[in-house]
C-alpha cells in the first residue's frame, strides 16, 4: 500500500473532491488498499489473455462508485502501469456532464491540480492551453467541474498506476453527431502533433454504459453497441445508441450516459492514430450485487495504433 502526491506550486487553482466518502473512502488508506485490491482482481482477469503489443492510444473506462465499476475500470487502467524509466503520461480525460445546467461545449479545467484523498494530480496548464486555443466549442469553465464525478472517480486508479502523469479533464456536452464529430476530429489533430513532438499521451473516454434496464437487457444493449466502439465508429456509435433508446426496453434510460463524450473521444482517438479498439471487460450493477431488475453497464475498452 502507498499513498502519492505529486508537487503543484502553492497558490495554483485545486479542484477538491466532491464524491470522496460516496463514489470512493474518503479515508487515505482505505483508498489505496481498495485501488491495490481492484488492480489486483484486474490483473486476474486478465490472466490467460495475450498482451497488447501496440501503444495504448485510449481508454473508455466506466465511472460509476469504484465497489460499482471499479474492476472493470480498473481492467483498462492497468494498461497505463509506467515502467521504469518511462516518459509519464500526459492523460487528457473526457467526462461526462451529469450535473452543469447550461453547459454547451467542452469545458476544460485549465491549470493547477485535481485532489484526491491520494493526493494531488497536475493539469497540464500547456496542452490544456492549446487545446482551449482551438477554440469553440473548447472553453475555459472550472465552474462546469463542480460537483461533477465522472472523471474525479478515476483517478485514485491514476494516482496507483502512473503517479508521475498529468492530466487534463474535459466537461464534454456537444450536441448531434456532428458537432461532435469534427470536434473530435480537431482534437484529435492536435494530440497527434503533440504525440509526434514526442509527448506521451492517452485520450480517455470516462461513461458508464446502459441505465436501469434488467441486466440481461444490460447486456444486450452493451453487445450492441461494442462493435462501433471498436472500429472506432463515432457516427455509428450515435445512430446504433439512438436506435437502442427508440427500441423501448424496459427501463432503458440511455445505452451510454456519456454518448457526448464517446461520440467525441472516438473521433479523437482515430485522428489521433488508433486503428481500432479492443473490449477488455465488461459487467453490469448486479456483478456487484445490485438488484437484478433495474442495472447500470460497464464496458473497460483499449484503443491501439
Amino acid at each position: 500500500m502507498a499513498i502519492w502526491s505529486s508537487g503543484v506550486a502553492s497558490g495554483a487553482a485545486i479542484r477538491r473532491p466532491s464524491v470522496a466518502g460516496s463514489f470512493y473512502p474518503a479515508d487515505p488508506a482505505s483508498l489505496a488498499v481498495l485501488v491495490d485490491e481492484l488492480l489486483v482482481r484486474a490483473d486476474r482477469l486478465a490472466a490467460g489473455a495475450e498482451p497488447l503489443e501496440r501503444t495504448v492510444l485510449g481508454l473508455l473506462v466506466p465511472h460509476a462508485g469504484l465497489e460499482y465499476s471499479g474492476v472493470v475500470a480498473a481492467a483498462a487502467w492497468r494498461l497505463l502501469r509506467s515502467g521504469s524509466g518511462e516518459v509519464p503520461p500526459t492523460i487528457v480525460v473526457l467526462g461526462t456532464n451529469h450535473v452543469a445546467a447550461g453547459l454547451e461545449g467542452v469545458a476544460a479545467w485549465d491549470a493547477g491540480a485535481w485532489r484526491t484523498p491520494l493526493g494531488d494530480l497536475a493539469v497540464d496548464a500547456d496542452l490544456a492551453g492549446a487545446i482551449v486555443e482551438l477554440g469553440r466549442p473548447f472553453t475555459v469553465d472550472r465552474r462546469a467541474h463542480s460537483g461533477e464525478h465522472a472523471i474525479e472517480v478515476q483517478l485514485p486508479l491514476v494516482q496507483v498506476v502512473a503517479p508521475e502523469a498529468t492530466i487534463v479533464p474535459l466537461a464534454v456536452s456537444v450536441g448531434p453527431a456532428a458537432p461532435a464529430v469534427t470536434a473530435g476530429e480537431t482534437l484529435g489533430a492536435l494530440l497527434a502533433r503533440r504525440r509526434a513532438a514526442g509527448q506521451r499521451i492517452v485520450l480517455v473516454i470516462s461513461s458508464d454504459m446502459a441505465h436501469y434496464p434488467s441486466a440481461a437487457a444490460c447486456d444486450r444493449v452493451t453487445a450492441a453497441l461494442v462493435p462501433s466502439i471498436e472500429r472506432l465508429d463515432a457516427a455509428g456509435l450515435a445512430r446504433t445508441e439512438r436506435e437502442v433508446v427508440d427500441a423501448g426496453t424496459p427501463g432503458l434510460l440511455c445505452g451510454m450516459c456519456g454518448i457526448a463524450p464517446a461520440i467525441l473521444g472516438l473521433a479523437a482517438t482515430r485522428a489521433f492514430g488508433a486503428s481500432r479498439g479492443i473490449s477488455l471487460a465488461a459487467a453490469t450493477s448486479f456483478d456487484a450485487g445490485g438488484p437484478a431488475e433495474r442495472t447500470v453497464g460497464y464496458l473497460a475498452t483499449a484503443f491501439i495504433a
